[in-house]
């Protein structure tokens, strides 16, 4: 069940922990202001459908915190996993009138939501949101063309990998720490979702888990804190370049 909007005082622009990255980043105080009067926040738990594909949406806004999966469902039914949304990733696009993908959520999701024609307005007002938003979603389409490499291509163990660096950069990148060496992160995502989202079976996932910290690549706590204790090597071991790709 959705639960009720959170109150706007509970959630400061100024202490966000996407402010660096979301689509108002360069904003500056009196448009913070603007985009405050049109904003609301909104949580879902976890398995809960933020949006169905089809259905109109009467916001935009970004991930403040938790995961959501994009997901299609073909015509016979089956579905499929086509991408997951991060903090400060962004939901909806302006212009259109409804998703083209179920949005869910993975984990327990807090959204920073925008009514959708003010925010389409304040676009054509403040030229760098627009900006903003085009280079958010030239990285998302930077993204999907490496995550089909991913697919297509790669073993399980570089999947395996491939999704625990990125998962690692961005988590490093949203808290505004280097994106090197031993970095430690919490798997916002259960086996099941890996696989589902990999494309792989769950014994596949565990046993490629098993091994990457059998060899030392990664350390567990438990089934969710992660250890790297060096991300070039799971970098490597993804098969990437050592810049990790598109998604730092």
């Amino acid at each position: 069940m959705l639960k009720e909007p959170l109150l706007k005082d509970q959630h400061n622009c100024a202490d966000c922990p996407i402010r660096h990255r979301a689509v108002c980043a360069r904003c500056d105080t009196d448009e913070l202001e603007q985009l405050d009067e049109i904003k609301y926040y909104r949580s879902f738990e976890a398995g809960q459908t933020v949006v169905w594909s089809g259905d109109p949406m009467e916001f935009v806004g970004s991930v403040v915190s938790g995961i959501a999966t994009l997901t299609q469902t073909m015509e016979d039914g089956r579905t499929q996993m086509v991408g997951l949304l991060l903090p400060s990733d962004f939901v909806g696009r302006p212009g259109r009138e409804g998703s083209a993908y179920d949005v869910v959520a993975t984990t327990d999701l807090v959204m920073c939501c925008f009514r959708k024609k003010p925010f389409e307005k304040m676009m054509m007002e403040t030229p760098h949101i627009a900006q903003r938003l085009l280079e958010m979603t030239l990285d998302e389409l930077d993204a999907a063309r490496e995550w089909m490499l991913v697919l297509g291509r790669k073993t399980a163990r570089e999947k395996i990998a491939s999704l625990l660096s990125i998962i690692a950069r961005r988590d490093a990148t949203l808290h505004l720490r280097p994106a090197e060496g031993q970095v430690v992160f919490d798997l916002p995502l259960t086996r099941e979702a890996m696989a589902d989202y990999l494309g792989l079976t769950l014994e596949t996932v565990s046993r490629q888990i098993s091994a990457l910290k059998r060899d030392g690549v990664i350390q567990l706590e438990g089934k969710r804190h992660v250890t790297v204790p060096d991300l070039d090597r799971l970098i490597e071991e993804a098969g990437d370049d050592a810049d990790g790709g598109v998604f730092a």
